[in-house]
């Protein structure tokens, strides 16, 4: 359990950050009260956002409590191999940077489904306004309660759901009344407080280990030094090969990093076309860190439980006959047994940081998209009061739901995989339109349509089997290999019916793709390392040396 100076910490940090976000938004709302444009400051900070606070916040918004609680469960279950979703992101956010954004700050739009209609038409607009809404209430909210709900219990000892409703109803509180401006300064500051609280444990659990040698011999003596790798062969028991990671990630990756509104919401915000290329970049260079703070402690535990430094036996049960390690709760095992007093509430206020920037981004996306792409379709004439209103009403419910559904998620065994079991389903459908919009001009409305619309009942559909007949044929498919599947399913058909119902560009759609893979590489850059074509290339140099050192 906690000590009283750590819970101290901890409270004080909650209330910091409750106290800057609010007077943040509140500062902002002041100084632009007789704005003309009350809803673009509101929902996108007014487009001002500048490259460092939109790494940071896209950072912020992409980890939290379930990246602190669930890759130290998978450094402890498997090694580094869920590192792979980390250092993959990279790669995705270098195709933001350069193929995505551009069109994205060009067209100027509000959200990724007003995109949508620009390049295809309504219809795709609506379905996809709909998907993310629902995909920031499961993914990227109740997710992110259910780890924070597990962390605070095993902490403090209070009920999970009393927890996270009272750290949810906090950040809500300074997330609806002050926008994006309150939300990406506060996710500015909780990244710092995540990163260091994280180097902490990752320190200290190095240390107490006796150093990386002492632990490759542990693991060698126990028959694990393939926890080490990160690219696993065919037939590993993990069910995540090799050419799973590359054929299967991407399809992922490109939805979360480039079709998400969660995500990308920080981009359509930034100052102009520069910031928004290097911001993503600079977040891709933040990304090489996770495998070293966020995973390899879970590694350093199962080290450390090898050789009794770190008490497991409050993890194990019985099941079956067999003893069983429920390794959820490693990562707090090691805050309560590794880590002095003082120094847990600063790890504390790094899990709270994950938790409430998750919880603050995908509000402001769920508001944003309520009120631009639902709210105002059927009242276009609507002013930027009922706008914001309108929005602050979405959140609000949208955090409900999302409580709601702490105990059906709560029946992953790993939540990390969990999450990412359910994306699988969800991105292919979405992934390939907005691949084939930016990149083929020949993709036509009605092959988007139908594409989103099938391709979801497809998912549905196979997911269903998957979970109701787990020995089936597509019960046994890696949610890897089935996220490429489906997308190549949803490729075939969109190509087919673009011939069948050919493209009718309109004047707007016809500048919204690329023309040659080159094109994008053409466009002002700023000089020397800011230079976005230098920052991708070094990206993808670091990238591929730490693949081929951790193979």
């Amino acid at each position: 359990m906690v000590r009283t100076p750590d819970l101290i910490i901890s409270a004080l940090y909650i209330l910091l950050i409750f106290v800057i976000g609010l007077w943040t938004g509140l500062r902002h709302k002041y100084k632009t009260r007789n704005n003309n444009n009350a809803a673009g400051e509101y929902f996108l900070a007014g487009k001002k956002l500048r490259w460092p606070v939109i790494g940071l916040a896209l950072f912020a918004t992409n980890i939290s409590c379930v990246h602190l609680v669930s890759l130290a469960q998978s450094g402890f279950d498997t090694g580094l191999l869920n590192g792979d979703f980390e250092w993959m992101a990279a790669f995705t956010l270098i195709l933001l940077a350069v193929f995505f954004a551009p069109f994205y700050i060009r067209s100027g739009v509000s959200t990724l489904p007003d995109f949508l209609e620009k390049r295809y038409d309504r219809a795709s607009r609506d379905w996809l306004a709909i998907l993310s809404v629902l995909s920031a209430v499961i993914i990227h909210i109740g997710f992110s309660l259910l780890a924070g709900g597990i962390v605070l219990h095993t902490l403090f000892g209070v009920n999970l759901y009393t927890s996270v409703i009272v750290i949810a109803v906090i950040t809500t509180v300074y997330t609806i009344a002050g926008g994006l401006t309150a939300v990406v300064i506060t996710e500015s500051i909780q990244t710092i407080v995540l990163l260091c609280g994280a180097l902490v444990m990752s320190v200290v659990a190095y240390n107490k280990m006796g150093g990386w040698q002492p632990m490759v011999n542990t693991l060698q003596h126990a028959g694990q030094l393939s926890k080490l790798s990160m690219l696993r062969p065919g037939g590993d028991a993990s069910n995540m090969p090799w050419y799973a990671i590359f054929l299967g990630y991407p399809i992922i990756g490109i939805w979360y990093w480039c079709a998400d509104q969660t995500i990308v919401q920080r981009v359509l915000g930034a100052k102009d076309e520069n910031n928004a290329r290097v911001g993503p970049l600079f977040c891709g260079f933040i990304k090489i860190l996770p495998v070293f703070i966020f995973v390899m402690p879970g590694l350093f535990a199962y080290t450390l439980a090898q050789t009794g430094h770190l008490d497991i036996s409050a993890l194990k049960s019985i099941h079956g006959g067999k003893e069983v390690v429920n390794s959820k709760g490693i990562y707090t095992l090691m805050i309560t047994q590794l880590i002095p007093t003082g120094l847990v509430g600063v790890l504390v206020a790094a899990l709270l940081s994950g938790l409430m920037s998750q919880i603050s981004g995908a509000l402001n996306s769920i508001s944003t998209l309520v009120s631009y792409d639902i709210y105002k379709r059927y009242k276009p004439e609507a002013k930027d009061t009922s706008l914001i209103t309108v929005g602050k009403i979405a959140a609000g419910v949208s955090l409900i739901a999302s409580l709601a559904l702490l105990p059906l998620l709560n029946n992953y065994e790993s939540i990390f995989n969990g999450l990412n079991d359910i994306i699988s389903y969800l991105a292919p459908p979405i992934t390939c339109v907005f691949l084939l919009g930016v990149f083929w001009d020949k993709a036509s409305a009605v092959s988007a349509k139908y594409t989103l619309w099938v391709g979801f009942g497809v998912g549905v559909v196979t997911f269903a089997i998957s979970k109701l007949y787990p020995h089936s044929v597509i019960g046994g498919i890696p949610f890897l290999m089935m996220a490429f599947y489906l997308f190549c399913f949803c490729f075939l058909m969109q190509v087919t019916l673009s011939y069948i119902f050919p493209v009718q560009h309109t004047a707007e759609s016809a500048k919204l793709f690329w023309k040659s893979p080159w094109e994008p590489l053409r466009s002002p850059a700023w000089a020397g390392l800011g230079n976005y074509k230098v920052l991708s290339v070094l990206l993808i140099l670091i990238m591929s040396v730490l693949f081929w050192v951790f193979r």
